[in-house]
């Protein structure tokens, strides 16, 4: 007599070891990609201890001041706009009529001469702004 093996029966589960490589080769791609998709003037933040401001309905005018000493103005949807010293103070002052509590802040390199965040600050008040504030980040603080 003949033994007849049994059947093997079809097996139902995906082979997920494809998608996964697919997933890797993705993973990486958007770790490479995303420092590079990052839109701005790159300016290296003086560290100190301050409050944070709260309350702020409207989006802050933040006039830029990279480590070269060049000027660029975020207003409403125009975002790192290289502005000179002329053109600022106009586009301010334009703003500062419509809105005369709009906040507005300098963020200055910390690499930058002093002198050069300390004339975007007296620009925005010769715009007529009653007040400008600084930017800065928290100081690193060393793990114990």
């Amino acid at each position: 007599m003949r033994k007849t093996r049994p059947r093997r029966r079809p097996i139902a589960e995906i082979n997920v070891v494809p998608y996964i490589d697919v997933m890797l080769v993705l993973l990486i791609i958007f770790m490479v990609t995303a420092p590079l998709i990052t839109q701005g003037v790159n300016v290296e933040l003086p560290q100190a201890e301050a409050e944070v401001i709260s309350g702020e309905t409207t989006d802050p005018v933040v006039i830029t001041v990279d480590q070269f000493g060049d000027l660029y103005l975020d207003l409403g949807e125009e975002r790192n706009l290289p502005v000179d010293a002329v053109t600022l103070q106009g586009r301010l002052r334009t703003v500062l009529r419509l809105n005369p509590k709009l906040p507005i802040l300098v963020k200055g390199d910390a690499a930058v001469d002093y002198g050069k965040v300390v004339q975007a600050m007296v620009l925005a008040q010769g715009a007529g702004a009653p007040s400008v504030g600084l930017i800065t980040v928290p100081p690193e603080r060393p793990e114990p």
